[in-house]
């Protein structure tokens, strides 16, 4: 990296330096290694998706680096599938599994190796470890992940011409699907299958989710015990604040926070949070803390910033409370995923057309879909390794399937009158309300994992007095 920059300050190496630099290096090859808890769980998977193509290569990347901006990159996070699949969070990887004659499959990881101390790869190259930080070996990844492992950088001569039917999930690695001959449409429907081992939780996979809104609990928090630091500032202090949580706990947030102020609160993904937080406005908040091993929550809750609702606030509020809870009582097993959703919609429909705000009758204008001018979204979503997680499963798997226990799914209706909607009256412009949580579908219901905060009106009221005085 040192000398592949343009306007570097050093002209080159010496020969002197180079041979310096090659020597007075310890040992640290880590031999003590054991499993981590996610390998047998991971070997599950493989199985699981191996048995849906037998006779194919099928070829997971991990991704890459992305550049920001000249020698900078973004965070890397790698590609979701790869990380259920294997329970590594490792860049410039890749999983194959090699087809075998009985229909079953071998699993290799493929990974990038420590750099050897007997070039000056080490300390210029882009991917330098003195630059870029430790590696594990590949014998230390074999007894970290219980797969043999080889080196990326043969991968594509490896896969090359091979004459095994393969399939890959694109998008993720440029030169391996330069090196392979594949049928884009077979590819998507492999990776419909890879996202769509996600839709039913193993118990390990349910105790991250745990993991994950537990900390995203103590996080809003301590938003609120910061509420006041914000209106001094603006919503950045209230991103800041739950980043802290989410770095102190986990990986990171599991999405952009969307601190959202005032009118911000009608803007769906309002993620500038630069705005003024004002008394008497309310608080629109989602943001959920991403484990060690990239489990994510969702949560949501609106607040009122000093502390009480006035009572056209409260209406709102109480209206998307109601429609919440009757979306949760539809999640349950053997409900098709629809039912939550529509539920929560017809529930908003007949309070809008109550309102004089859509014309109704409530069971015309639900049908219309006249409420998505003032609820905008969807109700809800899967949750894990992603906030929208199993986006790309079989339609018929997810958005048109039945619930399952060990699911865990988002509810989260809202409401929102945006600024400068002259069809409503004018104190209710710049109003946006949105209440989430996370559900887990159990064998005869549902459990709220975000029931650790408050929901009703009254609940959130006496939250904010403890923990903001």
């Amino acid at each position: 990296m040192a000398t592949s920059r343009k306007n570097g300050l050093y002209r080159g190496i010496s020969g002197e330096l180079s041979a310096l630099m090659r020597t007075g290096w310890a040992d640290t090859e880590q031999r003590d290694l054991q499993p981590t808890e996610q390998t047998p769980h991971a070997a599950r998977r493989r199985a699981a998706l191996s048995a849906l193509f037998p006779g194919e290569r099928l070829v997971i990347p991990s991704g890459s680096l992305k550049t920001r901006s000249n020698d900078t990159h973004y965070p890397f996070r790698p590609y979701s599938g790869y990380v259920h699949l294997t329970g590594d969070q490792t860049r410039d990887g890749a999983l194959v599994l090699e087809p075998r004659a009985d229909g079953g499959h071998e699993a290799h990881c493929y990974q990038l190796p420590r750099d050897g101390r007997d070039s000056d790869e080490f300390w210029t190259g882009m991917t330098a470890e003195l630059w870029m930080g430790r590696r594990r070996s590949l014998a230390e990844s074999e007894r970290v992940l219980g797969l043999p492992c080889r080196d990326i950088r043969t991968i594509a001569e490896d896969l090359k011409d091979s004459g095994v039917p393969t399939r890959v999930v694109r998008g993720h690695d440029a030169v391996i699907e330069a090196a392979l001959s594949t049928d884009e449409e077979q590819d998507a429907v492999f990776e419909e299958a890879v996202s769509g081992l996600r839709l039913v939780k193993d118990a390990w996979e349910i105790g991250e989710m745990r993991r994950a809104v537990d900390a995203t609990v103590r996080g809003f928090t301590d938003v609120v015990r910061e509420l006041s630091q914000a209106v001094a500032t603006s919503e950045r202090w209230i991103e800041g604040t739950f980043f802290r949580r989410a770095r102190v706990e986990g990986n990171d947030v599991g999405y952009g926070s969307i601190c959202a102020a005032g009118e911000h609160a009608t803007i769906m993904h309002w993620m500038q949070n630069d705005g003024p937080v004002r008394p008497g406005e309310l608080l629109l908040l989602d943001a959920g803390v991403e484990t060690r091993t990239l489990y994510t929550a969702d949560v949501t809750r609106t607040l009122p910033i000093n502390g009480t609702f006035t009572p056209l606030q409260r209406e709102i509020y109480d209206a998307v409370y109601e429609a919440q809870e009757a979306g949760m009582a539809a999640v349950r097993p053997g409900a098709r995923y629809r039912d939550f959703h529509e539920a929560a919609q017809r529930s908003m429909t007949e309070r809008l057309v109550e309102w004089g705000f859509i014309e109704g009758p409530a069971e015309r204008a639900y049908e219309l879909g006249l409420q998505r001018r003032f609820t905008m979204a969807g109700t809800g979503h899967m949750l894990g390794l992603d906030v929208h997680d199993c986006a790309r499963a079989r339609n018929e798997e997810y958005v048109d399937g039945v619930l399952e226990p060990g699911m865990v799914l988002t509810v989260e209706p809202g409401l929102y009158f945006q600024a400068d909607d002259l069809t409503v009256p004018e104190e209710w412009r710049g109003i946006g309300v949105r209440i989430e949580d996370d559900l887990l579908v159990t064998a005869d219901g549902h459990e709220n994992l975000s029931a650790g905060l408050p929901r009703s009106a009254e609940e959130v009221e006496a939250w904010m007095r403890e923990f903001a005085g």
